[in-house]
């Protein structure tokens, strides 16, 4: 069909144009005006002056200065867009390329909005058959003596008499409803696009697009079926409009053209005696009819089969069918969590001639930008306490203050990476949940997710009412910004510790251990100190009951300084230093990354360890000691000198010698006497002994834990890496841990009433199975390397039950906390919910995560590495996650024998191993079993390639028609069908829509030659594809 062309007069369009005018116009101003190439997602905005009368919007390139182009607004709809209040977009039922304005202001924005939508006349005409409605509705009411909706569905019947004085029909919904719609034209292949309009509101909303060949035998994929469900209410005096287009041809890759269209109210459809409906499809301009629209509404098995009158029927018909989506997809938490969702819906026909309703559904998350921005927040305040740690240690000898500088400079170089990232994140909308493909090498968005999203499928059968499948889609968590030049995390990694020095690193919590015990020391070494000297003060005082109090309070902390020095920790550093210093051999890691040898190590120890060549690994346990046989014998004398003991003794040279360890004390304690200076000189030396053994005490403790300080430090620093790979690490880690938490997240929401389930997680943990799609040569052996790290450092992340404050979609979002090794997701529940938890689960209990990968490559780039290449990476990655896997499902097994299907899982772990040990080509077997034993053990699902783009839609879109196949009877002839349904018209095309601009899969027909069968997207649907 040719394009009609509206033939003007330019000389009165400029005089219509004209400033003297100006009072006749509804709106004018500057705006930046721009448009939309097609085949592209870019356009470009320039600054205009803009000038509405009626329904024609005059475009100037300045104010008084040049019309450059008019724009009649009809046949269109003004919508704003949703990641900018700032912005409008004008979208034309003939396919034209859409108009984008963006104003000075959100006010300016919706005021524009408002003139913009009232120039339509299709508003206008939408408004008078509002009223129209209205007036028949009065009219029936005055002759109608009841009403059998409120009889039927036992409503609120105050709503219906209320609604009824005021001469207006109760706004009662009726979906879930499920039309088909045929269209009779003459065109080859058509598309069909349904839109929703609401009378009331005056708003137009785009439903779904499929597409249809005309003359097709029925095959059971009726793509011109459509199911309105909770998340597209329908009402009585809602209208259907159905607008058809000409399909793009495959092999010309001609674009769409518009064809023609009609719309409906759905009052009629309800009304209709007859089996369907039909209408003309007309033209643009509403003159020429180019074909017939037929709709009628299908019963699906298990609906009600009563007599009642269309037009009576309750509106909740079918609410059965979907009371899983509209109980637990409309609830707080869904809509936390997941965003700006797309959904296709499709009928399919099982082996037994039944249909299933299948509805898929592809959501973005905040979770791609809200995670990230915790956890480099907890980065942050992580290297900001180290900082602090190290630089309490005081004054430190050469060697031991140069790392000390190490690990100061080393943090405060990823504090400002850190920062400046967490800045940039920012700037951004606070709305932004989605990172496309193109931006994945983005320095400032490393953190967060590539094409992060939750793809669902909900199953209605004759048999099963609401099952849900769900797995994350992702780009393979990877640090495309800093390339692949040198490989990946696991081969820098493993260069870094072919090099690293044998030390030993100690944990964040020995760490702060020997933190709190030299806070201890050195507040509870000047007590003593001052008590004792006290003690020697109040001798000359000759008073019995003060020299008693004192001397309590000196024994009192004097044993709690002995009890913070018994510490295994003190003992096993010291060993650990005196080693050191013997082999001479001491080694210590720089900033730099290099290595630099000290011979001369830890020289604050030679003033506390007496170099010896064997070191009596005693002598610890003597210094503690030594100070508590001291405070003996001071309690002692002091039992003499208060006349307690009935038979003095004296204390030789040599007893002293063998308390103290002190050969240089001659001192003799006397009988208890009277003269105040006879106390003081017996209790003096006593008391010098007591503080020498105290210092020598604290000196060696001291030694020992600013070197478990020290050491922590590093093992957390310096020790990990130069600064760029901790930094990329910690990115690929961010990357990862979002998707397994979105992933935990919809797994819990969906087992909240398995106590099964529920009961696995806070005794064995959740199983997270990654599944990859990668190949082992060029750039992608480094993704996979940086994909192996980040998803085997999930394995230290712990999930925890919270009661959330409220139930705004704030309080609902999960939480993080914790430092770097012991993190902590915490994930809140509305108060009810939370409260049905098991105890364990409402007490705290952490719940592990055990994550595995499972790679095998699809593309042309795999066959080069089998054939002339190297796929040791893949194969080791697959073995150790079968181990791993199968210790989980032992964990599970003995702890949960009962669990329905884990008697199962040893027939499918024994296949995973059949499989493994074939080294088949592409035997992407591999992935289905370990796919199969994650949704037997409620595990959390996973697939990424590259971008989550091109190779993932060909996996989900297959397991789903796997899943359909195997658990609800998807006919087998059907099969491809199905398949070919949703990789051509499915949420995964328009995942590539957003990414790239462009409805087709990134693949060329030589390219799919050496894909698996399976993994070959239908005709038409691939092509060349701008990344």
């Amino acid at each position: 069909m040719k394009r009609m062309k509206l033939r003007v007069n330019h000389r009165q369009l400029l005089f219509l144009s004209r400033e003297e005018t100006s009072g006749n116009f509804q709106r004018e101003g500057t705006l930046r005006v721009g448009r939309q190439e097609r085949g592209s997602a870019q356009f470009y905005l320039s600054e205009k002056f803009c000038r509405l009368r009626g329904n024609l919007l005059f475009i100037l390139n300045k104010q008084g200065g040049k019309l450059e182009e008019v724009l009649l607004l009809e046949r269109c709809e003004v919508m704003k867009l949703p990641d900018d209040d700032r912005r409008l977009a004008i979208s034309f039922d003939s396919g034209d390329p859409r108009v984008f304005i963006k104003c000075s202001s959100s006010a300016d924005c919706t005021s524009w909005l408002e003139v913009l939508r009232d120039a339509n006349t299709e508003v206008l005409r939408r408004r008078i058959t509002h009223l129209r409605a209205l007036i028949d509705t009065h009219t029936a009411q005055h002759t109608q003596q009841h009403t059998h909706v409120a009889s039927v569905c036992g409503g609120d019947e105050s709503l219906e008499d209320a609604a009824a004085a005021g001469g207006a029909e109760p706004a009662a919904k009726v979906t879930p409803l499920h039309l088909r719609v045929g269209v009779v034209t003459v065109a080859a292949r058509v598309q069909i696009q349904v839109s929703v309009i609401d009378t009331h509101t005056h708003t137009l909303r785009k439903y779904c697009c499929a597409e249809a060949v005309q003359g097709a035998d029925d095959d059971g994929v009726f793509l011109t079926s459509v199911s309105f469900c909770g998340d597209c209410p329908l009402y009585h005096h809602s209208r259907i409009k159905v607008t058809v287009y000409h399909a793009e041809e495959p092999t010309t890759h001609t674009a769409r053209s518009f064809l023609g269209f009609t719309s409906f109210s759905i009052r009629d459809l309800l009304r209709s005696k007859e089996p369907h409906i039909s209408m003309s499809l007309r033209t643009m301009d509403g003159v020429n009819e180019v074909g017939e629209v037929k709709v009628s509404r299908l019963q699906m098995e298990g609906e009600s089969e009563d007599k009642t009158p269309p037009e009576h029927k309750c509106p909740a018909l079918c609410d059965s069918l979907h009371s899983s989506f509209q109980d637990k997809e409309n609830s707080p938490m869904m809509r936390a969590v997941l965003c700006a969702q797309v959904c296709k819906v499709y009928r399919f026909q099982t082996e037994d001639q039944r249909w299933l309703l299948v509805r898929e559904q592809m959501s973005e998350t905040p979770l791609s930008f809200s995670l990230p921005k915790q956890l480099l927040s907890a980065l942050i305040r992580e290297h900001t306490s180290r900082i602090q740690e190290v630089k309490e240690l005081g004054d430190l000898s050469p060697h031991w203050n140069e790392l000390r500088h190490d690990v100061i400079n080393h943090c405060n170089h990823l504090i400002g990476c850190y920062q400046e990232t967490l800045a940039e994140l920012d700037k951004l909308s606070a709305s932004s949940c989605f990172k496309s493909s193109s931006s994945k090498s983005d320095k400032h968005l490393q953190f967060v997710p590539t094409n992060l999203h939750s793809q669902r499928m909900e199953v209605t059968s004759p048999d099963s009412t609401g099952v849900w499948y769900e797995v994350i889609t992702v780009g393979a968590p990877a640090d495309h910004h800093q390339s692949f030049k040198h490989g990946g995390l696991k081969r820098l990694l493993s260069k870094r510790t072919n090099h690293r020095d044998s030390s030993v690193s100690y944990s964040r919590d020995e760490s702060s251990r020997a933190r709190e015990l030299l806070s201890s020391v050195a507040q509870l070494q000047p007590l003593v100190f001052g008590l004792a000297e006290e003690l020697l003060s109040v001798s000359l005082e000759l008073n019995v009951t003060r020299l008693q109090q004192v001397l309590d309070g000196l024994t009192q902390q004097t044993e709690l300084f002995v009890h913070a020095l018994k510490d295994e920790l003190v003992k096993s550093a010291l060993l650990l230093i005196h080693s050191q210093c013997s082999d001479g051999t001491s080694s210590h890691a720089h900033s730099n990354g290099s290595l630099c040898d000290s011979a001369t190590a830890n020289q604050e120890g030679q003033t506390s360890l007496r170099q010896q060549d064997e070191y009596d690994e005693e002598e610890w346990d003597r210094a503690w000691a030594n100070v508590a046989m001291s405070l003996n014998c001071i309690i002692a004398m002091g039992d003499r000198l208060q006349g307690r003991e009935d038979h003095p003794q004296e204390m030789t040279s040599s007893e002293q010698q063998e308390t103290t360890g002190d050969t240089n004390s001659q001192n003799t304690a006397s009988p208890s006497s009277s003269s105040a200076s006879s106390w003081q000189e017996q209790l003096l030396p006593l008391v010098v002994t007591l503080r020498d053994c105290v210092r020598e005490a604290v000196d060696k403790a001291r030694t020992a834990m600013t070197f478990v300080v020290l050491q922590g430090a590093v093992t957390g620093t310096v020790a990990q890496g130069p600064a760029h790979i901790v930094l990329r690490r910690h990115a690929v880690f961010s990357q990862a841990l979002s998707a397994v938490v979105c992933g935990f997240v919809l797994k819990l929401y969906g087992g909240l009433e398995d106590q099964d389930f529920l009961q696995q997680l806070h005794s064995v943990g959740v199983l997270a199975q990654f599944e990859g799609l990668l190949s082992t040569y060029g750039d992608e052996v480094g993704m996979l390397e940086d994909m192996e790290v980040g998803v085997a450092d999930l394995s230290s992340v712990a999930f925890t039950v919270t009661e959330a404050k409220t139930e705004q979609p704030g309080d609902l979002l999960p939480t993080l906390r914790g430092a770097w090794g012991s993190l902590v997701v915490e994930v809140p529940l509305p108060p009810e919910t939370f409260g049905s938890l098991p105890p364990q689960l409402r007490e705290g209990r952490l719940i592990r995560v055990h994550p595995v990968l499972f790679n095998i490559g699809i593309n042309q780039q795999q066959s080069l590495a089998e054939r002339f290449g190297d796929s040791s990476l893949q194969e080791r990655v697959n073995q150790q996650s079968c181990e791993r896997l199968r210790a989980f499902c032992h964990s599970l097994r003995d702890t949960l024998p009962h669990t329905a299907g884990i008697q199962s899982l040893s027939d499918l772990l024994s296949s995973l191993d059949r499989s493994l040990e074939t080294r088949k080509r592409k035997n992407v077997e591999v992935l289905w079993i370990a796919a199969m034993v994650c949704r037997k053990v409620n595990g959390v699902r996973l697939t990424s390639c590259k971008s989550a783009k091109d190779r993932t839609a060909m996996s989900v879109t297959l397991e789903q028609c796997v899943l359909l196949r195997e658990r609800h009877t998807l006919s087998q002839q059907h099969f491809s069908t199905a398949l070919d349904c949703m990789r051509r018209d499915g949420c995964r095309m328009e995942n590539v829509q957003k990414n790239v601009g462009s409805r087709k899969f990134a693949f060329s027909g030589v390219q799919l030659l050496t894909f698996p069968k399976l993994y070959r997207p239908p005709d038409g649907s691939f092509g060349s594809s701008t990344h």
